[in-house]
């Protein structure tokens, strides 16, 4: 911890979300390390900048109010690293953790998915893993430069084995302290498990519909037609947490479809990373969550649908 009694942070990942948030914690004085591969020399000719509905920042490495590196090696462990690259770098994550993990180390998986701290555990054993689920409307719109639209909660939860419920811990308080004195919203959970259900509720159906019919949320939201299939695949989300003992409150849905018809006109990430030819969260959004409700009696029949439609469209784009 550091001199000022503020816990040390490094964020793996400079996109919207680790920008983002890394930016509002070394706003209130944590010192943040951000480790980012392609914005380092950018950042620390220019500097990190937010706009955002909530206060616009700019953070400079020469003001001290951030340290970016493009590796972890060499680096000593923090109190906390947020992990928010995509899951689809999976393995490049693990690499870049193992240095800046210690004895004590909190690690936060601010990614989608569902199995997502699992594998972080694994890379990291002996730390604390927490399961960070944002549900925020925010862009990268150039290097080093974020745009937050909307929105910004974080839900915290504990990783223990076997996806049982570990109660609000310490590590859970403590870090959504930190981001509640930074302004971030942030609500502690004692299920993990089935909040990465109840975000599953929101990212199937938005995530691969604007990617498969090219459209943002104000559109999906538009049209009684797909607004009904947005809401039917929600509902197929609910029943298969339920099949796997995650029951979710029977007006979640009816919240999300009313929170998102509110919702600034947003393009959700899978459809930014297909447009931009990234490589799709696939297999912790769609892959993982249909194999584990299949292992306990449920088939996600559009779930499941939607996800074969996502890779064909991928595979395409990929051959082109």
């Amino acid at each position: 911890m550091s001199d000022s009694g503020r816990r040390r942070y490094t964020v793996i990942g400079m996109g919207a979300v680790g920008g983002y948030y890394g930016a509002r914690l070394a706003a209130a004085g944590h010192r943040v390390r951000f480790v980012a591969r392609s914005d380092a020399e950018h950042v620390r000719a220019v500097g990190l900048r937010v706009e955002s509905p909530g206060g616009d920042l700019l953070l400079h490495p020469d003001d001290d109010a951030i340290e970016v590196h493009r590796d972890t090696t060499g680096l000593e462990p923090d109190d906390v690293v947020l992990v928010a690259v995509k899951t689809t770098d999976a393995d490049e994550a693990a690499r870049l953790l193992a240095p800046v993990v210690g004895e004590g180390t909190v690690v936060v998986a601010l990614q989608n998915g569902l199995l997502v701290e699992q594998t972080l555990a694994e890379a990291a054993p002996g730390a604390t893993v927490l399961g960070g689920m944002c549900f925020v409307c925010i862009n990268k719109i150039g290097p080093g430069h974020v745009r937050h639209l909307d929105f910004g909660t974080v839900t915290l939860g504990e990783h223990v084995a076997g996806d049982e419920p570990a109660g609000v811990t310490p590590a859970v308080d403590a870090v959504a302290a930190d981001l509640e004195a930074a302004g971030v919203p942030a609500r502690r959970i004692a299920d993990l498990a089935t909040g990465r259900w109840r975000k599953l509720v929101w990212n199937i159906p938005y995530n691969g519909l604007s990617v498969v019919l090219d459209a943002g949320t104000d559109e999906l939201m538009a049209d009684p037609a797909t607004r009904a299939l947005v809401a039917d695949l929600m509902r197929e989300v609910v029943a298969a947490a339920a099949s796997c003992g995650h029951p979710i409150d029977e007006g979640f849905v009816d919240e999300m479809l009313t929170t998102t018809e509110a919702m600034t006109p947003y393009a959700p990430s899978m459809k930014l990373d297909f447009d931009a030819g990234r490589p799709l969260e696939l297999d912790a959004i769609y892959a993982t969550p249909v194999a584990v409700a299949a292992a306990a009696g449920f088939a996600m029949v559009r779930t499941e649908a939607l996800h074969r439609q996502l890779r064909f469209l991928e595979a395409r784009a990929r051959r082109r």
